[in-house]
Order: C-alpha cells, then structure tokens, then sequence
C-alpha cells in the first residue's frame, strides 16, 4: 500500500507540474526550477510575461537573513544577489506558487500598490515552486509585470522564517530590518497600503 500511495502522489505531481490551475503540492522542491525550464523553453513565457527588471543593488548590504542567497530573475535569467539587491529603500515581498488562487487575486492588486507608491519602495515578487514556466504564464495572464524572483526552494521564506503559507508578504524597512510578516492576502492596494505605509514610513495611500 505504501508503494502505491507514493506512485500515485507522484503521478499527481508530474500531472499537476505544467498546469497553472492545479491544486498545491505538499512538499518544498530541492531546486530552484524544472530541468524542463532551459533557457530555451523560457524565452516565450518570458517575452509574453515581459516583467520588470529585478533590482540592482542598492547602497548597503541589504537585509542580513538574505546575505549569501543568489536566485534567478525571472523575467530575464540574470543571476540577483538577493540582499544587496534590496539594500537602501524599504521593499515589499510578496511570496507566492502559481497554483495559488489567492496569489492570483492578490497579485494585481500589488501590481495596483507599486504604481501608486512608485519607487519609494521596492515591491518583488518570489515564486516558490520549481514551475518556472509556470509563474511566468500566469503573471502573463494576470497581466501583472513585477519583477519576480524564481525560488524554488523557498530559500527566501526559510530565512526570514515565513510561516508556511501562500500568499505572504514580507515588509521590509531601508535599513533592511523585517518591519513585518504577513501571512494573508490582500484584495485591494488600499489594504495592502494601509498595512504596509505606516512600518515603513511612506506616506499616503
């Protein structure tokens, strides 16, 4: 019995693995991306997708829990050294797999929060499934362009201890210390703002 449950979850993983609507696997990849997702295969998701650029580094080493973890920019391959990368201005992190359907709903109205709120604040998305192609499809079918970070392996919320849940907000100040963790979703900008402005010294909404 026990050999059939384990070929059947992993059956449903390889099955539920290219469908962007399918229900949320049960464990944290080993690695960051599919073998599946060259570079190759990411270049159409990627131009329809076309998503922001990650951020350079700022000034400043950037939030100490993240010193030393390196991901991929999603929307161009390019390596981010992911603290400096955040150094220098508060930043929102919104944690989210493309299976999630809160992710989804949440997800443009964080697209909705960065327009208003401009670059004052930098808002970056983390996928954390290995689905790259994925992510990338969804963010192109919600129309949303944030730069993203492709996580497979949830180093990000490993660091700065997330609770396992999805979607998840991470707040950040500029001096990179956590202001707050927020394991809930958002509907609206206006939610997110009135949650976020106020830990970070931005004003308005």
């Amino acid at each position: 019995m026990v050999i059939v449950v384990a070929l059947s979850v992993a059956l449903w993983r390889e099955l539920g693995a290219d469908d962007p609507g399918s229900s949320a696997p049960d464990t944290v990849s080993a690695r960051d991306r599919r073998d599946a997702d060259t570079p190759e295969a990411l270049a159409g998701p990627r131009a329809r997708a076309d998503l922001e650029p990650c951020p350079a580094p700022g000034s400043g080493p950037g939030p100490e829990p993240l010193l030393g973890i390196v991901l991929e920019c999603a929307g161009n391959g390019s390596e981010v050294d992911v603290a400096p990368a955040l150094a220098g201005r508060p930043a929102v992190l919104n944690l989210w797999a493309y299976w999630c359907g809160p992710c989804a709903d949440e997800l443009p109205a964080m697209a909705e929060y960065q327009r208003r709120v401009g670059p004052e604040v930098t808002v970056l998305t983390v996928h954390q499934d290995e689905n790259e192609t994925a992510a990338l499809l969804r963010l192109a079918e919600l129309g949303v362009r944030l730069p993203t970070l492709q996580d497979g392996r949830r180093s990000i919320a490993a660091a700065l201890r997330v609770p396992n849940v999805m979607p998840a907000t991470v707040v950040l100040r500029a001096d990179g210390s956590v202001a707050e963790i927020l394991p809930r979703s958002f509907a609206t900008a206006d939610e997110i703002a009135e949650a976020v402005n106020s830990k970070i010294g931005v004003g308005g909404n």
